[in-house]
């Protein structure tokens, strides 16, 4: 029986529909009633469009009624909205707005404004973070997994990333968190590398350097560095408890094209049973490597093109690494 709920901290920015996507898939948990809510809004960039601001202040709109009808009809036991003053960019909201509330709570689930839930997402991510939280091997519960063939995994396994396409951690392990670009570059040898990419099949690491270049300003990328020299594992749902809606193009890097890494229905199954060992699956990472080099394969010309604009949509499935941005 479950001890504690854990907060959900919800971060949004100027996608009104998607948020509105975002917080009713989020309500029809049964336990979002015994859950506090915390939904922060980024501020406009000082340069932002007439469109931005106004999808932005429809954002916001939205969030204050839904605010206003949960007093007079809750669907969660709390919602503390906090409007940021000035522009952060997604990295550094994430990080200060995580920070704050799970130095509160010693817990917390994790949602960007783009990530449909299953109806039993709050259940399988609650009971995983009371089952886990003594278990210093484990990094964090994620609630996405590669869309892979799924016979022989059991409910759910452990590996290597930390996926944040819908995540809970606790403060004891948030606690080593640090966007330290230098102590990233001088503290992997290349086969930390390797194994960070999923043995050479996947560039995760490149998302430090593309940061390190000031091409993109991520956070993510150093959550799962961080785990690994920490020598742990994430666990991760066999089918996933989310859906990613922003394939659509209204995203930071988004695409059709990655719908690819979805599922066509979410898990609906719970409860659920647990793996008996905290160890790495190698039949998941059998399967996830070969996802990964089915999407490198050489195809006729029309395919490839496609999958190159797969490839330019990937940062939105990295951006389970690399935290996208406004």
């Amino acid at each position: 029986m479950l001890e504690t709920y854990a907060p959900i901290v919800l971060f949004t920015y100027n996608r009104p529909k998607h948020t509105a996507q975002t917080i009713q898939a989020l309500s029809a948990n049964q336990l979002a009633l015994k859950s506090d809510l915390y939904i922060y809004q980024d501020a406009p960039k000082p340069n932002a469009s007439q469109d931005i601001l106004q999808s932005h202040a429809q954002t916001k709109n939205y969030i204050q009624d839904f605010i206003t009808n949960n007093t007079q009809k809750p669907l969660f036991k709390s919602i503390t909205f906090i409007e940021r003053e000035h522009n952060l960019g997604l990295a550094d909201s994430i990080i200060d707005g995580i920070t704050y509330v799970i130095n509160q709570y010693q817990r917390a689930i994790i949602l960007e404004d783009d990530i449909i839930v299953s109806p039993v997402f709050l259940d399988y991510m609650n009971t995983a973070l009371q089952r886990y939280e003594n278990e210093e091997k484990v990094w964090s519960i994620t609630a996405w997994s590669y869309p892979i063939d799924t016979s022989g995994l059991g409910d759910c396994y452990f590996w290597r990333l930390p996926h944040c396409w819908g995540w809970a951690t606790w403060a004891s392990r948030w606690q080593y968190y640090k966007r330290d670009i230098t102590w990233a570059l001088e503290n992997f040898s290349q086969s930390d590398i390797d194994y960070i990419n999923i043995d050479g099949v996947a560039r995760y690491y490149d998302h430090l350097l593309a940061n390190a270049q000031g091409k993109i300003k991520t956070w993510a990328i150093f959550n799962y560095l961080i785990g690994y020299k920490h020598n742990t594992l994430n666990l991760c749902p066999s089918t996933s408890y989310v859906k990613q809606i922003g394939f659509d193009g209204s995203g930071v890097h988004c695409g059709k094209e990655g719908e690819v890494f979805n599922v066509s229905h979410t898990n609906m199954k719970f409860p659920i049973t647990f793996p008996q060992e905290i160890i790495e699956s190698p039949l998941a990472l059998e399967r996830i490597k070969a996802f990964e080099l089915s999407l490198k394969k050489p195809l006729p010309l029309r395919v490839y093109r496609k999958l190159c604009r797969i490839a330019h949509s990937l940062s939105q499935k990295v951006s389970y690494l690399s935290g996208g941005g406004q």
